[in-house]
C-alpha cells in the first residue's frame, strides 16, 4: 500500500472496537464529528496505556500492516505493546488510512479525565468515544496552529448552536 492509500476511518473504528481497544477520537476527525465542515485524512486517537489496551491495539496495528508514516526506506519496525508503551506521538500509515496515536495530547487531561468527559457518538450503528468540545478546544489552544485556531473558532460555534 502507498501512503495514498483509501482513507477507511469507520472500518479502522469498527476494528479497534471489536477487539476492545479503550480510546477516544480526537483531533480534526473529532471536531468533524462534532460537525465540523473540515477535511481531514487521518485518524487522531488517544489511547489508555494499560498492558492489556496496548497489545490488543499493537496486535490490531500489526494485521493493519501499520508502518511509519512518511519513511519510504525499510526500516525494523513494529507496532507492538512494547513500541507503544515507549512512544508518546506514533505517526502510521495502514492499509485502512493513516493513524496518529497520541499517548498524552498537550492541553489534554490525563487520559481518564479525557475518557470521562468524551460523547458517546453512534457512527452508523458504531459507539465510539469521541473527545468533547471542551477538551478539543483546550488541545487544539496547545497546539496553536493556524489550522488548530481556526478548528477553535469553528468548534465554539457549534457549541453555542448547541446551547452549550
Amino acid at each position: 500500500m502507498t501512503a495514498w492509500a483509501e482513507f477507511r476511518p469507520r472500518e479502522i473504528l469498527e476494528r479497534l472496537t471489536a477487539r476492545g481497544v479503550d480510546f477516544v477520537v480526537v483531533g480534526g476527525f473529532a471536531a468533524v464529528i462534532h460537525g465540523s465542515p473540515r477535511l481531514t485524512q487521518d485518524l487522531d486517537l488517544c489511547c489508555a496505556r494499560d498492558p492489556a489496551n496496548l497489545q490488543a491495539l499493537g496486535e490490531l496495528l500489526i494485521a493493519l500492516n501499520a508502518r511509519l508514516y512518511g519513511i519510504e526506506e525499510e526500516l525494523p519496525f513494529v507496532a507492538d505493546e512494547r513500541t507503544l508503551r515507549g512512544t508518546e506521538i506514533l505517526t502510521l500509515q495502514t492499509d485502512l488510512g493513516k493513524v496518529d496515536l497520541l499517548a498524552n495530547p498537550e492541553g489534554s487531561p490525563s487520559y481518564p479525565a479525557l475518557k470521562a468527559s468524551a460523547e458517546r457518538v453512534d457512527i452508523e450503528g458504531l459507539l465510539i468515544s469521541v473527545a468533547s468540545i471542551s477538551a478539543l478546544v483546550a488541545m487544539k489552544r496547545a497546539a496553536g496552529r493556524p489550522k488548530d485556531l481556526a478548528d477553535i473558532a469553528e468548534l465554539e460555534v457549534i457549541e453555542r448552536l448547541r446551547g452549550r
